[in-house]
């Protein structure tokens, strides 16, 4: 086994913890399923989040809407690059998987530019 990571984004409606909620939900559930996730698989996730939203902590909803309890989490402030992308979560999800595993990175809602840079 080793590890790798899979990235994905996206773009938060408003700096409150109901949009930050929905947001990371959103993007886990899509990672999970493009991933076929299992719990027990993931190492540590990290999420970043623009200066711009603060109202709440991704990983608490992690914890409690998908059960990663015992999943090591972290969260951060993204560095604030002029004219970058706003209001954007970001996450790396880090996996043991077996080597022939190809992640497959999410992003949505405006975050696709990411990509592109």
């Amino acid at each position: 086994m080793i590890s790798k990571g899979i990235r994905g984004a996206i773009t938060v409606k408003n700096n409150d913890e109901v949009s930050i909620k929905e947001a990371t939900l959103e993007l886990l559930h899509a990672l999970v399923k493009q991933n076929n996730l299992k719990k027990e698989n993931i190492s540590h996730v990290i999420f970043t989040l623009t200066e711009d939203l603060n109202a709440a902590f991704p990983a608490k909803f992690a914890r409690v809407d998908f059960g990663w309890d015992n999943v090591a989490m972290m969260c951060f402030h993204e560095l604030g690059v002029p004219n970058s992308l706003q209001k954007c979560l970001r996450v790396l999800v880090v996996v043991n998987c077996e080597v022939e595993f190809e992640p497959k990175f999410v992003y949505l809602h405006g975050a696709e530019v990411l990509r592109k840079s």
